[in-house]
C-alpha cells in the first residue's frame, strides 16, 4: 500500500500514546523522536523532518493539548493537520483558462511522461473535455508510436509531424491546430534525458517562450525518493514548475518524495499515478493523503472512484435483486467485475478506516487479486441453469467445473458454500425489510452505499 513502511511505523507510535490517559512531555518527546525516525526511514528530507517534528512538538506540548480529555488523539490530530500543510494543505487544481488550455509535460526519460500524458487525458475525458495529444518527443524513436497508441485507446486525437521536424515547430502547429478544431486542452509530450543537461533545458525553454503554457506538469518518479526532490528542484529553477505529478505512488511504501517535494521546492503535487493502466491516475489531496498515512481511510476517494465506475441503473437493479432474494451467480460475478473497476484491492482496503491495521494482524493478510480470476473463472465453466440454481451440481458437475475454470473441487465447494451463506443472510435480510415495511409506512430495504 502507498506509504505503507510510515503508516505503520506511526500508527504503532500513536497506538501508545492512545493509550495514556495523561500526557507529559516525556511522552510527547518520546513519540516525537519514533516519529522522526519514521519520517527518516521513509526518506523524507531531513530539513523537512526537522521543521516538522518542531513544529508537531511546539504544539503537542502547549495548553491545547494539556487541557484536552483525549490528548493522545490531539496529539494525532496535530500531525495530521501538519502532514496535509506539508505535501500543500489544500488540492492544487489545473489551471482552467480560455480554450485550449496547454500543458508541457517534462521530466527526465523513463520517469512516464507519454503515460501520463495519456492518463492526464483520459481523466480530462471524464469531465467531458477535449484534449490534444501533442507527440513532441522526437528522440525516443517509440515515443510517437507509443503516444499514437494510447489516442488509440482513448478515441483521442494526436498531433504529430514526425521525428524530423523540431519540437518547437510542433508544439506551435499543435496549438494553431487545436484553436482551429476546438480543443479544449493541448497536451504536449516533451523529450527527456537520462540525466538533466543545458541542450535539454534549452530545448524546453524555446518551447515554453513559443506556446506560454498555462501549466508547465512535472512528471517524477516517487520511488527515487531524494532524487525526486533534487530532479523537481533543478526543473523548477529552468522553468518554473507549476505542478509535479508523482508516478510509481503504489509502489513506493515509504512515500519521501511525496512528503519532500512541496516543502523544498514550492511545486504543489497535482497528480499521483497509482498503478500501470490508462485510468490508473488520481488527484492529489494532501488531507486526504495525511489521513491515509495515519490509518484513517479516505473514504471520499472511495465514494469518487464507486460514481464514476459504478453504473447506477445496474445498482438499482442490484437492489431491488436483494430487496427479492433473487441473488444468483451471474449477480455475483457482475459484482465481482464491478469492484475490479474500482481499482486494485490492497489500494481499495487503504482507503477504509483502520483497514491497513485491521489486515496488518491478520495471518495471510496479504489481497490474493488472482483469488478473484479463480472465482470469475468458477463461475464462467458453469451452464446458465447451474449458475441461476446451484444446488443442482453433482459431484460430477463439480469435477467438470474444476477441470473447466483449471482450480480444483474443493475450490467449488468453498465458493458454492460461501455462496449458499450468502444467500441465506439476504432471505434474512429480505424477511427483515418485509416486517418493517408492514409494521412502519415508509421504512423498507435499506439504500446500497453507492444509491
Amino acid at each position: 500500500m502507498v506509504f505503507e513502511g510510515l503508516a505503520n511505523r506511526l500508527q504503532d507510535t500513536f497506538n501508545r500514546l492512545r493509550g495514556k490517559g495523561k500526557l507529559g512531555e516525556s511522552d510527547v518527546k518520546e513519540a516525537m523522536r519514533e516519529v522522526r525516525l519514521a519520517l527518516l526511514e521513509a526518506d523524507v528530507n531531513f530539513k523537512v523532518v526537522k521543521d516538522f517534528v518542531e513544529k508537531v512538538r511546539e504544539r503537542a506540548v502547549g495548553q491545547e493539548v494539556l487541557q484536552s480529555l483525549t490528548p493522545g488523539q490531539h496529539v494525532i490530530k496535530i500531525v495530521n493537520e501538519e502532514l496535509t500543510a506539508l505535501m500543500g494543505g489544500e488540492q492544487a487544481k489545473l489551471a482552467v483558462t480560455k480554450p485550449p488550455t496547454v500543458i508541457m509535460m517534462v521530466g527526465l526519460q523513463g520517469a512516464g511522461k507519454t503515460t501520463h500524458v495519456g492518463k492526464l487525458a483520459r481523466l480530462l475525458q471524464k469531465e467531458r473535455k477535449k484534449p490534444l495529444l501533442v507527440a513532441g518527443d522526437i528522440y525516443r524513436p517509440a515515443a510517437i508510436k507509443q503516444l499514437q497508441v494510447l489516442g488509440e485507446q482513448l478515441d483521442a486525437e494526436v498531433f504529430s509531424l514526425g521525428d524530423q521536424v523540431s519540437p518547437v515547430e510542433i508544439a506551435k502547429q499543435a496549438l494553431h491546430h487545436a484553436k482551429i478544431h476546438g480543443h479544449d486542452y493541448v497536451l504536449i509530450d516533451t523529450a527527456g534525458r537520462l540525466h538533466i543537461d543545458e541542450q535539454l533545458m534549452d530545448e524546453l525553454q524555446r518551447v515554453k517562450s513559443e506556446v506560454n503554457p498555462d501549466e508547465i506538469l512535472l512528471v517524477v518518479d516517487a520511488m527515487t525518493g531524494q532524487d525526486a526532490v533534487n530532479v523537481a528542484e533543478s526543473f523548477h529553477n529552468q522553468l518554473a514548475v507549476t505542478g509535479a505529478i508523482l508516478t510509481k505512488l503504489d509502489g513506493d511504501t515509504r512515500g519521501g518524495a511525496a512528503l519532500s517535494i512541496r516543502a523544498v521546492t514550492g511545486i504543489p503535487i497535482k497528480y499521483a499515478g497509482i498503478g500501470e493502466k490508462i485510468d490508473a491516475i488520481e488527484p492529489f489531496h494532501p488531507d486526504r493523503m495525511a489521513s491515509r498515512i495515519l490509518g484513517m481511510g479516505d473514504v471520499l476517494t472511495l465514494i469518487e472512484k464507486a460514481q464514476q465506475n459504478i453504473d447506477k441503473d445496474k445498482a438499482m437493479e442490484m437492489e431491488r435483486k436483494l430487496r427479492n432474494a433473487d441473488f444468483t451467480l451471474d449477480d455475483f460475478l457482475e459484482q465481482l467485475q464491478q469492484v475490479k473497476q474500482l481499482g486494485p484491492l490492497d489500494q481499495l482496503l487503504g482507503m477504509m478506516p483502520g483497514m491497513n491495521k485491521a489486515m496488518k494482524g491478520l495471518q495471510n493478510a496479504n489481497v490474493d487479486e488472482k483469488q478473484i480470476g479463480r472465482v470469475e473463472a468458477i463461475i464462467r465453466s458453469m451452464t446458465p441453469i447451474e449458475r441461476i440454481e446451484p444446488k443442482v451440481i453433482d459431484s460430477s458437475r463439480r469435477k467438470r467445473i474444476a477441470k473447466g475454470s483449471g482450480t480444483t473441487v474443493q475450490d467449488v465447494n468453498r465458493l458454492l458454500k460461501q455462496f449458499e451463506e450468502m444467500q441465506k443472510m439476504m432471505k434474512q435480510f429480505s424477511g427483515m425489510a418485509k416486517k418493517m415495511k408492514k409494521g412502519k409506512k415508509g421504512k423498507g430495504f435499506p439504500k446500497l452505499p453507492f444509491m
